[in-house]
């Protein structure tokens, strides 16, 4: 069953030997051994690359799901021997990493036992492993409409209009649309959640934005907006430092802060194992409360948004 889930994970006789350290004939041998009685065909083989038939896509569902199953039994009874303990797997999109470290620190030093790992990616990576099953939980905004989900809201994620703290609007309060979007705008490539929001914002109000400068991540606008190169829409999660310190301002833009949300998701009926649920309670629970210290920012432009940790949806 494991060798089989490495293939179909895999797709490569060769990687799955690798990571169950086994041969390639031993691989080869066992996936025709589990054909046979199953009665027919698993994989088949095009040119260099392999391809689960449909059996074998089923197949590898059921292994899936049972290994799955036999994790999380692992892990909950050493959970009852031993306290929360054991892997905790979290994957998050990019611009989670600014506040998920110290979630993360803050559930660590109550359950030490529990060993983490967090994966940093974008967008296109994190639907991929979110897809694949790769992970306890996956961090992000922008939730994927092809998959069966289960997402919980435990964080806000207001998006603000950012600039140089000598900009002449800084100061300036409820600036126009339409002021605003005669600007130099940097913005993240094509595809990114916060460029889509922001997007979306001028369409509905009949406006273009013209991108100045297209950069790949949030530090590198940073550093554009505070050279003086245009303005940008960020996360505000994003500005802790360079707003305590001064080196960015907000500006008050009518129709901001965007308020989007933070979901912690896996697929619809994973089994999560005791430490996943127990992290998972904790997002809900003090998420949003050990954040607040970006919520003077947020007061000065806004009323407050909806408050997060109250439900459990599913997605599609």
């Amino acid at each position: 069953m494991r060798i089989f889930h490495s293939l179909g994970r895999n797709l490569s006789f060769t990687r799955a030997a690798e990571e169950l350290f086994l041969s390639q004939s031993a691989v080869s041998i066992q996936v025709k051994r589990l054909g046979e009685s199953v009665g027919m065909p698993l994989v088949e083989q095009v040119g260099k690359r392999i391809f689960l038939t449909e059996a074998g896509k089923e197949l590898f569902e059921a292994c899936r799901d049972v290994l799955d199953r036999l994790r999380v039994l692992d892990e909950d009874m050493t959970g009852l021997e031993e306290g929360i303990r054991g892997p905790l797997n979290l994957a998050v999109i990019t611009t989670a990493k600014y506040f998920m470290p110290h979630l993360l620190g803050v559930f660590l030093r109550e359950h030490p036992a529990v060993e983490p790992r967090l994966t940093v990616t974008n967008q296109t990576r994190i639907f991929e492993r979110l897809e694949g099953n790769m992970d306890d939980l996956v961090i992000m905004g922008t939730l994927p409409e092809n998959l069966d989900l289960e997402a919980a809201y435990f964080l806000d994620n207001p998006l603000v209009v950012v600039a140089q703290p000598d900009h002449p609007l800084v100061g300036v309060k409820q600036i126009p649309l339409e002021r605003i979007a005669q600007e130099r705008f940097l913005s993240r490539e094509p595809g990114s959640g916060t460029r889509a929001a922001r997007t979306r914002l001028f369409a509905e109000h009949g406006l273009a934005i013209r991108t100045y400068m297209e950069l790949g991540s949030s530090e590198a606008i940073k550093q554009a907006v505070m050279a003086g190169l245009g303005i940008s829409v960020l996360s505000l999660h994003n500005l802790r430092l360079e707003l305590r310190t001064g080196l960015i301002a907000v500006l008050d833009v009518e129709h901001f802060p965007l308020h989007r949300q933070w979901y912690a998701v896996h697929l619809k009926g994973k089994k999560l194992s005791a430490t996943t649920r127990m992290f998972l309670d904790f997002l809900l629970k003090d998420g949003a409360r050990l954040c607040e210290e970006i919520q003077p920012y947020l007061t000065a432009l806004s009323p407050p948004a909806k408050k997060p940790g109250q439900r459990k949806r599913d997605i599609r």
